[in-house]
């Protein structure tokens, strides 16, 4: 048990050194160590900053790490589950202390301001908590912080698990919003690819945190298996971002081997790939070998931390050095610059519909994700000779293509600035990728693909079947639910501020996406669907509520189409098109398309649940002529004789 401790302790010491070292080298390659030519802060605020912003790094990420390798991994009521909430607790607690103190050393050194405790510098760093981004973005974090570290002394069961590490993950959103990426016209890019690295690096970095202080009391291979899957997550979701991120800020080769900044990305990479050889190390023969003894636990995990810690100093000196390349707008503006922080794109013709694109990270991945993972399940079903109908996967793989193309094509260069282009995407991302994606049944086959857990803990299979079941999910996607959320939802989005949180936020424009397609995925579920749900609407009725929505898109359409105020005037008005209608006319565009083209999603269900009502009867034909068969036409004899004593008595 000594022993244990004490390969504990040394691993924890060298994550804590290596991140000095990264720091270290970081600040000297990248030039943020140098005095600053204009104002020097000096050295206390040049290197208090990122060193408090390492520590935040680091004990958020096993905080969050750690809470989702507990979901993952662990069963709840027992010791290890009880190391991990812990371990939680105080990390939340640490980065809620590391993190205060970062916000204060951030606002000296963005206003020069010594610390003091007056009312002149207070009453400063209020408004800098309150109406300056970089100051909001960072108390919302922190405070985040204070939360989790409460809640998690809390969490016993797996719901409260839940509600912690979602939490955790959304304290990275206004981490994201902040730093490098408020300076980019590659706005959402920026945003995308930031989030997606903290969220890899906190699933890697923390996990193995989280196994570490549980292995020293539970040396279960099972536990290290899992751990390495969710690595092989963190890792790809680490290194696509990462790479992104960085092209964005570097742009040319030259930038990245002449600039500081491209020296450290550089340096971060080869820590990368070697990390990424541990996790190859784990995969192929450590797991193996953990059966005979947990020596070789300890030597990979050592030294795997001190490279971990390389990584996250390095990642601090980088947010404090200057980026090569700064692609934001400058000089006098243009309208649309002025509003979207890009150029005004050229006019759309026959062509852009092909070849326009502008690549959202997140979706991407989630495309790539959602068809890769599917063709698995229907290879592995094949393989062991079970039959899959091609016609689902058919139909999968076209709506994650469309829903790929939706958020990274056209649609995506063009919709800010267009009203029409942005209803038929918001009309395809409602109906269209719905009506492709639930016939694909992606429930049914993961429950047929994943092997079941015997140890009442939960991995993908029993989170997925345990949120299709619980109370909450049975309820909005009832079919007079899910279908007064898909009609409801056109007016709630359109005539309140949500639309113009969506059209000018990135968040917002995220949220948007996430909404058109769940409200329209279980409408059409409700319709359609072949996954377990709720209990379905008898086809009359389903027919009923179908007509029911049509009827309610079509008053809709036809409000725009007729109507003669601007929807955001202060965004589609003031654009500064030089091409296209003119906004109010592309807004009533915008009302035909909802009214349109939005019927023929709907016409094609309409005609697939009649043909599933025509199947219904005749498979109960079929089963009743079976059953008359069996008894020996005993329901007609039956049936006859009633006729017959009727007749008597009249």
């Amino acid at each position: 048990m000594q022993k244990t401790n004490n390969n504990l302790l040394n691993v924890i010491a060298l994550l804590i050194l290596g991140s000095a070292a990264g720091l270290l080298i970081g600040m000297l390659v990248g030039g943020a160590a140098a005095p600053s030519l204009l104002g020097d802060t000096g050295p206390f605020l040049r290197w208090a900053p990122p060193a408090l912003k390492g520590l935040v790094d680091l004990s958020q990420g096993i905080a969050i790490g750690t809470l989702v390798f507990a979901a993952f991994a662990l069963t709840q009521k027992t010791k290890a589950f009880s190391l991990a909430v812990g371990l939680a607790a105080v990390s939340s607690a640490l980065w809620a202390l590391a993190g205060s103190a970062y916000l204060l050393v951030t606002y000296m050194a963005v206003s020069g301001s010594a610390f003091s405790f007056g009312s002149t510098f207070a009453d400063q760093f209020y408004i800098f908590l309150t109406q300056i981004d970089a100051g909001k973005f960072l108390s919302l974090n922190v405070l985040a912080a204070f939360t989790l570290s409460l809640l998690a002394l809390f969490v016993r069961k797996y719901l409260g698990l839940v509600l912690a590490a979602g939490l955790g993950l959304a304290s990275l959103i206004p981490v994201a919003f902040s730093g490098h990426a408020s300076g980019s016209a590659s706005h959402g890019l920026a945003v995308n690819s930031i989030g997606l690295h903290l969220v890899g690096i906190c699933i890697w970095v923390g996990g193995l945190v989280a196994l570490v202080f549980i292995y020293t009391s539970d040396k279960r291979v099972d536990l290290v298996e899992r751990y390495s899957s969710l690595a092989l997550f963190g890792f790809v979701l680490v290194g696509i971002s990462g790479v992104s991120s960085a092209w964005i800020r570097i742009g040319t080769f030259q930038n990245l081997v002449s600039s500081g900044y491209g020296q450290i990305v550089l340096a971060k990479t080869l820590v990368l790939v070697i990390l990424g050889y541990f996790g190859f190390r784990y995969r192929t023969s450590l797991i193996g070998k953990l059966k005979d003894g947990a020596a070789s636990f300890w030597n990979l995990v050592t030294v795997e931390f001190l490279f971990f810690g390389l990584a996250i100093g390095l990642g601090s000196a980088l947010g404090r050095t200057a980026a090569p390349l700064n692609d934001y707008p400058s000089g006098e503006l243009t309208p649309a610059e002025i509003l979207t922080g890009s150029k005004l794109p050229p006019a759309p013709n026959a062509f852009s519909w092909l070849f326009a694109y502008k690549f959202d990270l997140l979706w991407t991945l989630l495309c790539l994700a959602l068809a890769s993972f599917y063709l698995v399940g229907v290879y592995r079903l094949r393989k062991r000779g079970d039959a899959w109908f091609v016609g689902r996967t058919i139909s999968w793989v076209l709506g994650v293509g469309l829903l790929f193309y939706i958020t990274n094509g056209y649609f995506n260069v063009y919709e800010q600035y267009l009203f029409s282009d942005h209803m038929m995407a918001h009309m395809l991302l409602t109906m269209g990728v719905p009506l492709l994606l639930v016939p694909g049944a992606p429930v049914t086959l993961l429950a047929r693909t994943v092997i079941k857990r015997n140890d009442d803990s939960r991995g993908v299979r029993e989170w997925v079947l345990w949120a299709v079941h619980t109370k909450y999910a049975q309820f909005i996607a009832h079919p007079l639910v899910a279908g007064i959320l898909f009609a409801s939802s056109l007016v709630v989005f359109y005539f309140t501020p949500l639309f113009a949180w969506a059209t000018k936020d990135h968040l917002g424009h995220q949220w948007m996406i996430v909404h058109f397609v769940i409200t329209g995925y279980l409408f059409i579920q409700a319709l359609i669907g072949i996954d377990p749900g709720p209990k379905r609407l008898d086809y009359p009725l389903r027919l009923m509520l179908l007509i029911a929505t049509l009827t309610f898109h079509a008053f809709f359409g036809l409000a725009l189409m007729s109507g003669d105020t601007l929807l955001l005037p202060e965004w589609f008005g003031a654009m500064g098109r030089t091409w296209g209608q003119l906004p109010l006319q592309d807004q009533q565009t915008g009302g035909a398309i909802a009214w349109g083209i939005g019927e023929l999603p709907t016409a094609a269900l309409t005609i697939i649940v009649a043909i599933a009502w025509s199947k219904s009867d005749q498979r109960e034909a079929k089963r009743l002529d079976r059953a008359s068969d069996r008894s020996g036409n005993k329901d007609l004899d039956d049936y006859n004789e009633m006729l017959r004593q009727r007749n008597k008595r009249n």
